[in-house]
């Protein structure tokens, strides 16, 4: 009896230094009102994936040639639509006047979100003009992206299968271990970005970005935003084991009054080519792949790439 009871003081004693050891391996607790404020953001951002233009809508991806290009969903249309299309859409031109689009009556082609009479011959807008000038064609909005002089048409299906299909994405719990402070240092300058096309760009960043993470110091190049905030184009030891294989994104909110940003990775999202295989995704450049793991923000969606 004796035995027991001294075994059970033992217990008694022992309990604090247990619960502190479970504790910390825990780490602090997630304030409730900060995981609403995640959770909010990822649900506005699967309505915009879910959006009659989101990135779940993307069936196409053409490259147009100098001159005549044909449109339709016709065997042997230069730009080859889905069979859901009339076979003969039009005739897009690429020439000195940029990019000309000659509708092809039958076809009903209408700008896009316009109560506008269908049109005949219009100017395209690109997307490097910021707006690009968008045309509907039934379920079908197509429009032409413009990657360094190459020129596309993107295609999108406002009743495509994988957005009828698509059910979320699952996440990783939020833990505020995850958002860190950051700060710049060194000077600004140009970074080589490289895309699923295998395209290089020269875009700028303001210096490298600096912080503390799984107790390793992190150095990575984000590019400038409009407004003050950064984009971080991402990799890490999870890429293609529980994340995308091909990394991350993460928009980075302009710094405080003190020039100090928050970088929150639990807001870490899929690239869109996870999506689909008609995306121009920007690649993480060597410079911007974490040496620790991030378990944080969205897991690989569907197979990965």
């Amino acid at each position: 009896m004796k035995r027991i009871v001294a075994l059970f003081a033992l217990l008694l004693l022992a309990l604090p230094g247990l619960f502190l050891l479970t504790s910390c391996s825990r780490g602090p607790k997630t304030d409730p009102a900060y995981v609403a404020e995640v959770d909010l953001w990822h649900a506005q951002r699967i309505e915009r994936l879910k959006g009659e233009t989101g990135w779940l809508t993307l069936v196409g991806l053409h490259e147009l040639k100098p001159g005549i290009n044909t449109v339709g969903s016709a065997s042997g249309s230069g730009v080859q639509f889905i069979s859901k299309a009339p076979p003969q859409v039009g005739k897009l031109e690429v020439g000195e006047l940029g990019v000309i689009f000659q509708a092809d009556p039958a076809a009903q082609v209408a700008l896009f979100d316009s109560t506008a009479a269908p049109v005949q011959r219009v100017l395209l807008d690109t997307d490097a003009a910021g707006r690009p000038t968008q045309l509907a064609c039934g379920s079908l909005v197509f429009y032409v992206i413009d990657r360094q002089g190459r020129l596309f048409v993107r295609v999108k299906d406002r009743q495509s299968s994988v957005l009828r299909g698509f059910t979320g994405i699952d996440r990783f719990p939020v833990d505020a271990r995850w958002r860190v402070q950051a700060h710049l240092e060194g000077m600004p300058g140009d970074i080589e970005i490289e895309n699923v096309l295998g395209q290089k760009s020269l875009e700028s960043r303001p210096g490298r970005l600096v912080f503390e993470l799984g107790g390793k110091t992190c150095r990575v190049s984000p590019t400038v935003e409009p407004g003050g905030g950064l984009f971080l184009v991402f990799a890490d030891p999870t890429n293609g084991d529980s994340t995308d294989p091909a990394g991350r994104f993460l928009s980075i909110d302009a710094p405080d009054s003190n020039g100090v940003y928050t970088v929150d990775f639990n807001r870490a999202y899929n690239p869109p080519c996870c999506f689909t295989p008609f995306a121009t995704c920007p690649l993480p450049p060597p410079q911007n792949r974490l040496p620790v793991k991030v378990p944080a923000g969205e897991k690989m969606w569907g197979q990965g790439h």
